[in-house]
């Protein structure tokens, strides 16, 4: 029985992304295993010391007794079973902890990523509209102001804006402590809460995609295609509506794939200002705890997340440019 062609493509690069995951992984345990101290120091540290059969137990609670090979051996095989490990800062397995977060990241990675492409790409049409106009050179300005802003700057200000001076929005957080809101009050409240992160993170990337779907569009104008439909008399506005700005979305949709691994890292410190308890955040922790299970399930996870981002990208390109799809048959 033939297999579909879109079931055909997401079986492709799912095995595909089986060796990725191999090189992810090993890199990353090679990357922890040479940076100096190991969980039993961070706890240690955090402790103040233990005697030399307190901290001989830990270790061999934690597998840290054992050699690099064997310990990246034992990782493998668990993981195969779908284990991600025992994570020590936390005491619980990583599995639950990494579940318990990352809801949360992808809510935010989400609503940056639609409000940042639907806005961008908007502007970018509006830009690119007219090349040379006072509109296009106003947003031109504008995109570039906001793009040479640091994200972190950018979340502080936004701070003391909307949350110290105006107090419309709250400071930080995913919801308000123990206000035993339940249902829609509580979406409304997790709704206020990510306001501001969101804007954030939405904003340092809405530049990016205004500046490319703009200058797409400026070089369209001067295709023979372009010129053709405007000598044959079409308006302007059907001209850029279903025929420019059609073309050059192709090239905003790929770089949004790019950006989905970029996106991610940019969460780490989106959520650090905004003391969101998200993905990003726990890869702080895991970090300053030393927690290597923990690490490697984060960047593992978040290896999937943009390989699955990717896949969705490769699958709405196929259906913009229906050359790409008749070149996978």
């Amino acid at each position: 029985m033939a297999i579909p062609r879109v079931l055909a493509v997401v079986l492709g690069r799912i095995a595909g992304a089986v060796p990725v995951l191999a090189i992810v992984l090993l890199g990353s345990f090679l990357l922890l295993e040479a940076a100096p101290g190991d969980a039993v120091d961070a706890y240690l540290a955090g402790a103040g010391g233990a005697d030399a059969q307190r901290i001989a137990e830990l270790r061999a609670a934690w597998g840290l007794d054992r050699g690099p090979v064997q310990r990246l051996a034992a990782y493998a095989g668990a993981l195969a079973e779908g284990d991600l490990g025992w994570s020590s800062a936390f005491e619980r397995p990583v599995r639950d902890v990494v579940l318990e977060r990352l809801p949360v990241t992808l809510t935010l990675m989400g609503l940056a990523t639609t409000i940042a492409f639907g806005l961008g790409s908007l502007l970018g049409v509006l830009a690119g509209a007219r090349p040379g106009s006072l509109r296009d050179r106003a947003l031109s300005l504008a995109s570039l102001a906001l793009y040479a802003v640091p994200g972190f700057w950018l979340g502080l200000v936004l701070i003391v804006v909307f949350a110290v001076d105006l107090r419309w929005l709250p400071v930080g957080g995913i919801e308000t402590i123990a206000s035993g809101k339940t249902g829609l009050a509580r979406l409304a409240d997790i709704g206020l809460h990510l306001a501001l992160p969101v804007a954030t993170l939405s904003l340092v990337y809405l530049a990016l995609y205004l500046r490319l779907m703009r200058d797409r569009m400026a070089a369209l104008w001067h295709e023979p295609f372009v010129l053709a439909l405007r000598a044959r008399g079409i308006p302007r506005r059907r001209v850029v509506w279903r025929h420019v700005a059609r073309n050059a979305l192709l090239p905003v949709v790929t770089m949004l794939g790019l950006q989905a691994a970029s996106m991610l890292g940019g969460s780490v410190v989106v959520e650090s200002v905004f003391a969101v308890p998200g993905f990003g955040r726990l890869a702080a922790e895991a970090v300053a705890k030393r927690d290597m299970p923990l690490l490697l399930g984060v960047i593992l996870c978040g290896a999937v997340a943009v390989i699955a981002a990717n896949l969705l990208v490769d699958l709405a390109y196929a259906r913009l440019d229906p050359r790409v799809g008749s070149a996978q048959r």
